[in-house]
């Protein structure tokens, strides 16, 4: 017998700057859709997290190969405010200093701020560490005079599956030195995928990058999840 759960309720759907953005509840679920592409939903958040602890367990093991301790109060970047996980978990982490999150969705942002995704998000977004940047994240990194000490970038589902052409290029060799550039001396990229990406690997590598790896995530079924990791030379 069908329940009311088998459809997906759409709570907004709007035009954004890059297409259309929906916000829809399936069962328990809430699921942001990108342009009729699936990008995220409720369910778990460990990849999110992950993507979070690995930037910063990279970090403090960069750190102590370089001869000193960890760095007090890293900068983090978090590339996409999705339904808000990365976000949430390093704002409840006391390491990390100032978190500042580049969103370039209006509608995203104000799902969070004044919407379903709230119950995410809202303890996070009152912390005095986060900020939130309305803006595309490919000029953001070319364009900023920030730097940070973690980039953690979840904006699509993988370097091999962008959600809109432009984001190619953050992939590409300029794009990584632009998030190069961003980097503080020994700062960690950090780059979530729906599945792993050797040539990315490869471009990180000709990019300067050094101490490249793929984590994986266990999923219930099908290829892992992977966080690509690169480190920028001191």
């Amino acid at each position: 017998m069908s329940t009311p759960y088998d459809i997906p309720e759409v709570l907004d759907r709007r035009e954004g700057p890059y297409g259309e953005v929906v916000l829809r509840r399936h069962g328990g679920l809430l699921q942001i859709i990108a342009n009729g592409c699936f990008l995220m939903d409720t369910s778990d958040g460990r990849s999110e997290r992950l993507l979070v602890d690995a930037a910063l367990a990279s970090l403090d093991a960069s750190d102590t190969r370089a001869g000193h301790g960890p760095r007090p109060d890293p900068r983090v970047l978090i590339g996409g405010l999705g339904v808000g996980f990365s976000l949430a978990h390093a704002a409840a982490a006391p390491r990390w200093g100032r978190i500042t999150v580049v969103e370039r969705e209006p509608a995203v942002i104000e799902w969070h701020r004044a919407g379903p995704l709230a119950e995410f998000s809202a303890r996070a977004l009152a912390d005095p560490r986060a900020e939130i940047v309305e803006a595309d994240l490919v000029a953001y990194v070319h364009e900023t005079s920030d730097t940070f000490d973690a980039l953690c970038l979840d904006i699509d589902n993988g370097p091999d599956w962008t959600v809109t052409e432009g984001n190619d290029g953050l992939y590409s060799a300029a794009g990584l030195q632009d998030c190069a550039r961003v980097l503080t001396p020994g700062g960690v990229l950090a780059v979530w995928s729906a599945r792993p990406s050797a040539d990315f690997e490869e471009t990180l590598r000709n990019a300067g990058f050094q101490q490249v790896r793929t984590e994986e995530i266990p999923v219930a079924r099908g290829v892992p999840d992977v966080v690509h990791l690169a480190v920028r030379p001191g």
